[in-house]
């Protein structure tokens, strides 16, 4: 640990927190959890001065809502990769009366490589 003041140490690792989720890099964040973990087990001994709290909860809070972004838009990836999944599968379709049917997609026993 540093001689750094443990508000400056969290205000510099929410920066650092903070390009990671806009860049996307998502093992860099889990670099920072281990060093956030640390600087919270040190809050508990020696508690931050009243003055340093309000610009630290800024921080945190700007990147929960980019942290519930980020996690919004893996679901979402993985809920379109879940649907090209099953359209690979089957196809639903509807006849004249407008009754469904399901063409189902034939077997392969074939391994696909893509460039």
């Amino acid at each position: 640990m540093t001689d750094q003041p443990i508000a400056e140490r969290l205000k510099s690792l929410l920066e650092s927190e903070r390009a990671a989720l806009l860049e996307g890099n998502f093992d860099r964040l889990s670099d920072l959890m281990e060093e956030k973990q640390a600087l919270a087990e040190a809050l508990a001994h020696r508690p931050l001065a009243t003055g340093d709290v309000s610009p630290l909860r800024e921080g945190l809070r700007r990147n929960q809502e980019l942290f519930d972004h980020a996690m919004a838009g893996i679901r979402n990836v993985a809920t379109r990769i879940g649907d090209l999944n099953r359209a690979r599968r089957a196809t639903d379709t509807y006849d004249a009366h407008g009754k469904r049917q399901t063409i189902d997609a034939p077997a392969t026993k074939r391994l696909e490589r893509r460039a």
